[in-house]
């Protein structure tokens, strides 16, 4: 709850994933899809990229939603200086795994917050990079096998299986990983008047 009414809070998003981390702060919110095309523009660097589509995502749903305040996440994860995007198959994601085995991988998560009454956006961006153990083919079969990880930047389920992928991850923020750096999203929170917790 909060001192003051506060205007309905959305998040311009259909992933369950992203869904799933913002119900932790346990405010009522209702989920829209923006359907932007989230295609890289022409040498655009991947932290532009996803700050670009986490702005466009909420402003694109706050135009339908104007009395409301907007949340839009976006990620791009970065590997051998290649995109790593979801790898929508089975065999996409062989290929990227078997890529990553032994190499760093840097997942770049954007976040904005926009107020259309005020016109205020707030945006913030959170790395993560992730170092992969080096693995074989058996494990990497096992891994798609029991989580099916597909509709997942990378391949991998941080927060189920992917774990024992990993050596290590470094960042600010475990969440943003997962796609929406709650961190930074509850500090925005709070500069429009929410007590959180």
């Amino acid at each position: 709850m909060s001192a003051n009414p506060q205007p309905p809070l959305i998040l311009a998003s259909s992933s369950p994933y992203r869904k799933e981390l913002l119900s932790r702060l346990r405010l009522p919110f209702d989920c829209v899809s923006p359907h932007l095309d989230e295609s890289p523009l022409p040498a655009e660097s991947p932290e532009t990229t996803c700050e670009r589509l986490a702005r466009a995502k909420a402003e694109h749903v706050a135009r339908q939603h104007p009395g409301a305040l907007v949340i839009g996440s976006d990620q791009v994860a970065v590997l051998r200086g290649r995109l790593l995007g979801k790898p929508g198959n089975h065999e996409n994601a062989l290929h990227q795994l078997r890529e990553a085995s032994g190499q760093e991988a840097v997942f770049h998560t954007a976040v904005c917050l926009f107020n259309p009454a005020s016109g205020r956006s707030q945006l913030e961006r959170v790395p993560v990079t992730v170092r992969y153990r080096t693995f074989g083919e058996g494990e990497i079969a096992r891994y798609l096998a029991a989580d099916r990880p597909y509709d997942c930047a990378g391949s991998g389920r941080i927060e189920t299986l992917g774990i024992t992928l990993v050596e290590w991850v470094h960042s600010d923020d475990p969440t943003a990983l997962i796609g929406l750096p709650l961190i930074a999203l509850s500090r925005m929170l709070r500069a429009e008047g929410f007590l959180l917790p």
